[in-house]
């Protein structure tokens, strides 16, 4: 199996189920186990397998091989549209999206308002989310999923949530959520963003955690690498 040059994407190789085609292993050989109170930052060059791995996390990906086991309500807070119908009004998503993350009906229902009066989109709420602006439609996910109480919260990037008035008020809502979280994985390319929120971090490199440990010795050995490259291409 061959690797493309540099540090993007993962492995590349023949697919060995059909002849002719290119298969790429996203992520190969990850060994991760995490407890309460963790909060792990995946770092890495783009298309190192960050994201992928938080996928596989939330259950969006099935691995091909391995085992993946999670003990605990998971709450994936990267994609506004998992969950979500375009058709459907802001109030059925509320709904549509707090079922997708493990909730009740009930439980769902009475935090509907709650959750509307976060959103501050008014009557809005009772149009199909295909009439909202992209940052209307995070606006509604982020109330939703910052509604419920968290056992594993994943996160890809910071949260951007509109205007800057009601980005300070989502920034206030995201650190309690993730105070009550009882472990978080944190995809950034942030490194104050991972120093600040993150115990701990993981380097991954073509689809590989090629080192996890104390959050400042493995931003160091990051930061090092891109420096040492730089000087290299540069």
């Amino acid at each position: 199996m061959s690797l493309l040059p540099g540090k993007a994407g993962g492995a590349i190789g023949p697919d060995a189920e059909a002849v002719g085609r290119t298969a790429v292993r996203a992520l190969s050989d990850i060994s991760l186990s995490l407890q309460h109170g963790d909060r792990l930052g995946l770092i890495g060059h783009n298309g190192a397998g960050k994201t992928t791995l938080l996928r596989v996390l939330a259950g969006i990906y099935e691995p091909a091989a391995g085992i993946v086991k999670i003990g605990g309500k998971v709450a994936p807070l990267f994609d506004i549209n998992l969950g979500m119908d375009p058709d459907a009004t802001g109030y059925d998503n509320i709904l549509l999206r707090g079922l997708f993350l493990g909730l009740t009906r009930n439980e769902v229902e009475a935090r509907i308002q709650g959750i509307a009066d976060f959103t501050e989109l008014g009557q809005f709420l009772d149009l199909p989310i295909r009439t909202y602006s992209s940052g209307m439609r995070l606006r509604l996910a982020f109330a939703v999923s910052t509604s419920i109480e968290p056992e594993i919260l994943l996160l890809d990037e910071g949260i951007g949530a509109g205007d800057a008035a009601f980005v300070q008020k989502a920034k206030a809502r995201l650190g309690e959520f993730t105070t009550r979280a009882g472990i978080i994985v944190l995809a950034s390319h942030s490194n104050s963003l991972i120093q600040e929120m993150c115990t701990k971090a993981a380097l991954m490199e073509h689809g590989r955690i090629v080192e996890i440990g104390e959050t400042t010795r493995v931003l160091d050995t990051y930061t090092a690498r891109f420096a040492g490259e730089a000087n290299v291409t540069g």
